[in-house]
């Protein structure tokens, strides 16, 4: 059980959030949602004891154990893989390291065995002699092979530092569990691993994600920072979502109601006051105004931007043709004698677990290679994972999308610019400044502009929020042509692709003409 008693948060003049009244109990999962710079991870730090509020407190039980996920995936290069598992339950780890460092004392005494003999016995009520095999077990459900338990941190790929930074947060069955971004860098896989894990977990879970499947799969509740309050909801990200806009849409039905009645009243003593036959009807009308009061709607902090995809060509019946395919890197191989004819109805998700593979597929289809015919009618367009080389130079926005604008006007290019939520002097700023959401943003601008009918995209949700999550969702679904498409987004890819296409390790692909539901009751998981 976790509760917050009058929680309020002030940065300066600016107000995040106050009056938090909410309590979080055992076998529920709570995801916590709200748009960027709402609050979401101070909040979950202030839950863990990293940040005090300014107003009010955490109540907790007494005996009650907290498990934060930490964000710094380097902190522990110079530990073994298991034992920074282990670590995720402080008391127990240093139990072990207490234990182990007696036992390789040299002058071992009297006092030291009495004080080994107190270890053990709490090293046994704390299942430590099944703590490595615990550690094991959520490594490998994340998809850590066994032959990585035993390395130090530091050597480990980045994705799969993240992964060992989840199983630490995962371990020793924690009283509460805090998770910011969980789903980060986990593929499919993986991620469908964790939300079985947390479906069966019976203690106190919340947290924040961007992934609109993972939190619909485990949560029981919604917590919404908005309008500077946090707000429960019960029910999971889409019941939320419609319970909000019910919420919303009523409130302004009940004020036009209300705003038609006072434009009534008021009316009628304007008309009647200085009547003396109507003088009682008319006070009796001005208590009836002054009783009515209109509901206080404050302005969301969500702001979700227009993308739409319009290609200036529809495809003709050809679209792509590749006729065996193959691709090495540094003398491995990524596609291996690929044969592909490409639809101009297909929506297709890019997946397997090898992201160097995905990425050379979309990137020879772009650049025209020479096993690959195009349709008379084809043009395509290109969002890269890494995108850094389009933003170098220093200059601004305006000048940045001018580039791929058929129309120069700085009137109509700091127009679509807003569309993107880049308003006023924002669209001034530099690009070589941006944040990671802002290229993307800006990115899904250009491909906008070029209006073309095939979009290649790799892993487009990474940095952006939910709001511009949703409105990409959108637009993808509403889309005139055809998409290729590498994302660990599950939503993305049940709500926009009809095709599944699967790279194996050693490059062969399954080709699976239908949605990835039909995908996973044919082949299942098989290590997406």
């Amino acid at each position: 059980m976790l509760q917050c008693e009058n929680v309020g948060l002030r940065f300066k003049d600016r107000i995040l959030f106050k009056n938090v009244n909410i309590k979080f109990d055992n076998d529920y999962c709570y995801g916590v949602i709200g748009a960027n710079g709402a609050g979401k991870s101070t909040f979950l730090k202030i839950l863990a004891g990293i940040i005090e509020p300014t107003s009010g407190n955490i109540i907790k039980g007494k005996h009650d154990r907290i498990s934060y996920l930490v964000q710094d995936h380097n902190a522990y290069d110079n530990d073994i893989v298991l034992d920074t598992v282990i670590a995720g339950d402080k008391e127990l780890y240093d139990i072990k390291l207490e234990k182990d460092a007696i036992y390789l004392k040299e002058d071992f005494t009297e006092e030291d065995g009495i004080r080994a003999g107190v270890l053990e016995d709490l090293f046994l009520k704390k299942n430590g002699w099944q703590a490595e095999a615990d550690a094991a077990i959520l490594l490998s459900g994340l998809g850590i092979d066994n032959s990585l338990h035993s390395l130090y941190m530091k050597d480990l790929k980045e994705t799969d530092k993240v992964k060992v930074m989840l199983a630490r947060s995962l371990f020793g069955n924690p009283d509460i569990l805090l998770l910011d971004e969980p789903t980060n860098g986990l593929d499919l896989e993986s991620k469908t691993w964790l939300e079985e894990f947390l479906l069966d977990f019976k203690n106190t879970v919340i947290v924040i994600s961007h992934d609109r499947h993972f939190l619909n799969k485990v949560c029981t509740h919604m917590v919404d920072i908005d309008y500077e309050k946090i707000s429960m909801f019960v029910g999971n990200y889409d019941f939320w979502l419609k319970s909000s806009e019910l919420i919303q849409k009523q409130m302004k039905d009940s004020n036009k109601k209300k705003e038609d009645k006072i434009k009534e009243l008021e009316d009628f003593i304007r008309r009647f006051s200085a009547n003396a036959s109507k003088s009682k009807q008319a006070t009796s009308r001005k208590k009836a105004l002054e009783k009515i009061k209109l509901d206080e709607i404050k302005p969301s902090s969500r702001r979700y931007p227009f993308i739409e995809f319009v290609p200036e060509r529809l495809l003709g019946k050809d679209v792509i043709r590749i006729n065996k395919l193959s691709c090495e890197l540094e003398g491995k191989t990524l596609i291996k004698n690929l044969k592909l004819t490409i639809d101009n109805t297909d929506k297709i998700a890019l997946i397997g677990n090898n992201e160097q593979a995905k990425t050379a597929l979309l990137e020879l289809i772009y650049n025209n290679s020479n096993s690959i015919n195009y349709g008379n009618t084809v043009s395509i367009s290109y969002y890269p994972k890494d995108n850094s080389k389009y933003f170098d130079k220093k200059i601004s926005m305006v000048k940045w999308l001018e580039q791929y604008s058929i129309d120069t006007d700085e009137t109509f290019i700091r127009g679509f610019l807003g569309r993107m939520l880049f308003s006023g002097e924002e669209s001034l700023k530099n690009v070589d400044v941006l944040s990671g959401g802002e290229k993307v943003r800006l990115m899904l601008s250009k491909m906008m502009l070029e209006k073309s009918n095939i979009l290649l995209l790799d892993e487009p949700t990474n940095h952006l929020d939910m709001e511009s999550i949703t409105s990409l969702n959108k637009a993808l679904t509403l889309f005139k042509g055809v998409i290729i498409i590498s994302t660990y987004d599950r939503e993305l890819i049940d709500t926009v692709c009809n095709r599944v296409l699967k790279i194996n390790d050693d490059g062969t692909i399954i080709d699976f003409k239908s949605n990835y539901n039909d995908y996973l009751k044919k082949y299942g998981g098989e290590n997406e």
